[in-house]
């Protein structure tokens, strides 16, 4: 048998369980005289009656994810049925599932299944927020932020939260201390330059100077968990400050004093060791390490003047 033959055999398969999942779902195309009758069923219906959730808490969508689950849909239909609530005649709100929703308009579905259930605004919300939250692609500042919707919009405490996503109260109080960081280090959990391991440790701190201080000695060095601990520790114990001179950031004192004002300079602009040589002929280089290559994308934007 060839290869197209066995494929073509596997579609027809396929597509013959779908549809044998699909009758056995008891799915209903619905029309104006059943609407009424279908809340908790599966039902098809119309893209045109769905209006989006306004408590939806997921922002951004993975454009290149969004076009292959398209392409699935375009071949297999929607296999897992999204969630709305009834909100008047022909009209339904969208309580979890936006991405199967966006990808059934983008491949000119009309209608999709759809699980009809009964919820007010306050059920909506927390349903979406728990929906949301069980996704694997979350970064910490999107977990820690729904974690505190959940607990001031569904006034919920950290135990009932903990409880309900199967998660130790500990989880959910670490993730929620993530909110009370700086900006700038909340930014980096978000795009990922920073793990949660690394956060943890700087919630140690208390200082928002030591926590950017520390903060860039990990983005400028590269600095692992372990090492990141141990900085924090220094800090905390007084042991090491922001303004504190290193062997690293000390000019070398071999070097003719404008030398040595010129490399201080370097140190000071570029924020971190540079080393300089000199030749008694006047020869010599300047020796920048970068622990990273978002170290380097660092040096390199400062070095050219960008902003």
């Amino acid at each position: 048998m060839s290869k197209t033959n066995s494929k073509q055999k596997l579609g027809l398969g396929i597509r013959a369980l779908l549809e044998e999942i699909e009758e056995a779902s008891d799915i209903v195309k619905i029309n104006q005289n059943d609407e009424d009758s279908i809340i908790n069923t599966v039902s098809k219906i119309a893209l045109d009656f769905i209006e989006v959730n306004p408590f939806q808490p997921r922002v951004d969508f993975n454009e290149e994810a969004l076009s292959d689950l398209m392409q699935s849909i375009k071949i297999h239909g929607v296999i897992q049925p999204i969630t709305v609530r009834k909100i008047g005649p022909k009209k339904f709100q969208l309580i979890a599932g936006e991405r199967r929703l966006r990808a059934s308009k983008m491949a000119g579905q009309t209608d999709i299944p759809a699980y009809v259930r009964e919820a007010n605004d306050q059920e909506s919300l927390e349903i979406a927020l728990i929906e949301n939250i069980q996704r694997e692609d979350l970064n910490s500042m999107e977990i820690a932020i729904t974690y505190k919707r959940l607990i001031d919009e569904c006034e919920q405490t950290h135990e009932v939260v903990a409880e309900r996503l199967g998660k130790d109260r500990s989880t959910v109080t670490n993730y929620l201390r993530l909110l009370k960081l700086p900006p700038e280090i909340q930014h980096a959990l978000k795009i990922r330059n920073l793990t949660m391991g690394h956060a943890r440790a700087l919630i140690a701190i208390t200082e928002v100077e030591k926590q950017l201080f520390a903060y860039k000695e990990i983005e400028n060095k590269g600095l692992s968990v372990r090492k990141t601990e141990e900085l924090v520790r220094m800090l905390t114990k007084g042991t090491l400050t922001p303004n504190s001179k290193s062997s690293n950031s000390t000019p070398d004192e071999a070097l003719p004093a404008a030398h040595r004002e010129i490399q201080k300079r370097l140190m000071d602009y570029l924020e971190t060791r540079v080393k300089m040589k000199r030749s008694k002929q006047g020869k010599g280089e300047i020796i920048i390490p970068f622990y990273s290559d978002n170290d380097l994308n660092r040096l390199l934007a400062l070095i050219e003047n960008e902003d």
